[in-house]
């Protein structure tokens, strides 16, 4: 389903991806794990096109290299970064909404997608309404994840999601993962993390980055 090959990423000439390469089957989810620094989230900043990269990406078969930022959203690919991201200003609702809106979806998609949202995380629909700057950073993860999963119809990509999160939080999340997983068994899952038992129960493969370079035993 999707394919990287020989990404390379050099910024102020200092290389950070050196030839990564691996392959992300139909329905999977994949644990990308690596120390602080090793290049997991500029390897998801490639895929989303957010950073200049040579070698290629595929996805079903399709090269999208030459796709520009804005439009990899709508191939089907949702990211949800480290940082959230999120418009504090605007109201939950209006966060998770606004990538359906700028890719002008049907109001019939529209609420499919996002009734979809809600099925899996059902805090969401509670707090639609308050404004994104209120919610706690756990809720502001689940956020993201909400937001993400608007266009992310193929492939959802969340850099370090359980990073920070409380226990209870941490277990949450999961299970929001889980039921994502019951509901769409062709979506794909790239999951990055510093913490590899974190997934280990989870992923049902782990590719580990450590220095911009792939361990290629896992990678196929």
């Amino acid at each position: 389903m999707l394919e990287l090959a020989d990404i390379s990423v050099s910024i102020a000439g200092t290389p950070v991806l050196r030839r990564v390469a691996f392959r992300v089957g139909e329905g999977e989810t994949v644990a990308f794990v690596g120390r602080n620094g090793a290049g997991k989230t500029t390897t998801l900043r490639a895929l989303m096109g957010l950073i200049d990269y040579t070698g290629s990406i595929r996805l079903d078969g399709r090269p999208i290299d030459a796709v520009p930022a804005h439009e990899r959203p709508g191939l089907g690919i949702g990211y949800a970064p480290e940082d959230r991201r999120l418009f504090s200003a605007f109201s939950i609702a209006e966060n998770i909404l606004l990538p359906a809106r700028v890719a002008r979806l049907s109001a019939a998609e529209t609420k499919r997608r996002l009734d979809r949202v809600y099925a899996i995380l059902p805090e969401l629909a509670q707090l639609a309404e308050r404004p994104a700057g209120s919610v706690s950073g756990g809720q502001g993860k689940m956020v993201a994840l909400g937001r993400a999963l608007m266009l992310g119809t193929r492939l959802v990509l969340l850099d370090e999601p359980f990073q920070g999160l409380a226990p209870v939080l941490a277990n949450r999340y999961a299970e929001a993962l889980r039921a994502l997983r019951d509901a769409d068994r062709t979506l794909s899952l790239i999951i990055t993390e510093s913490n590899p038992a974190l997934l280990k129960h989870f992923a049902e493969r782990t590719i580990t980055i450590e220095r911009g370079e792939i361990d290629g035993r896992a990678a196929a």
